[in-house]
């Protein structure tokens, strides 16, 4: 298996809580982020999903803080699809110091919203595969 799809990030000082370390909310972000980063490097745009009919919407989301993050600490955010046979799919990511020290894990729930009918679209994984000039990075 190949090495998932990852991403850098430094810490900024805005991004921090008062004990200095970074705020909660913020490691959504990372994993949005990732998340993007990855859709861009396999060729689809938010344009492309919006003149496709389509947007990748989270239903659920769980994160595991493990260590702490502090202002300039630099982490490796990484992303990894798992596709079932249904209407959602799992993204799996990473927040990973640069020393290799896991700081969090976050396990997320998806799926693609036909824009015009307000529904998951069946099958996500042949829209994305469809979409993508580089599938691969999803593991299609």
């Amino acid at each position: 298996m190949s090495e998932p799809f990852s991403v850098r990030v430094t810490v900024r000082g805005y991004e921090t809580d008062v004990q200095g370390h970074l705020n909660q909310a913020v490691y959504l972000n990372y994993a949005e982020h990732a998340r993007w980063s990855l859709l861009q490097a396999a060729g689809i745009s938010q344009a492309g999903l919006v003149s496709g009919g389509v947007g990748p919407v989270v239903l659920e989301t769980t994160i595991r803080y493990l260590r702490e993050l502090l202002a300039g600490d630099e982490v490796d955010v990484t992303c990894a699809f798992e596709w079932g046979g249904g209407k959602t799919f799992r993204i799996l990511q990473t927040i990973r110091k640069a020393d290799g020290t896991v700081a969090a894990e976050i396990d997320a729930v998806g799926g693609l919203l036909d824009l015009k009918a307000r529904r998951l679209v069946p099958a996500p994984h042949d829209r994305f595969e469809q979409l993508a000039t580089e599938p691969g990075l999803f593991g299609l």
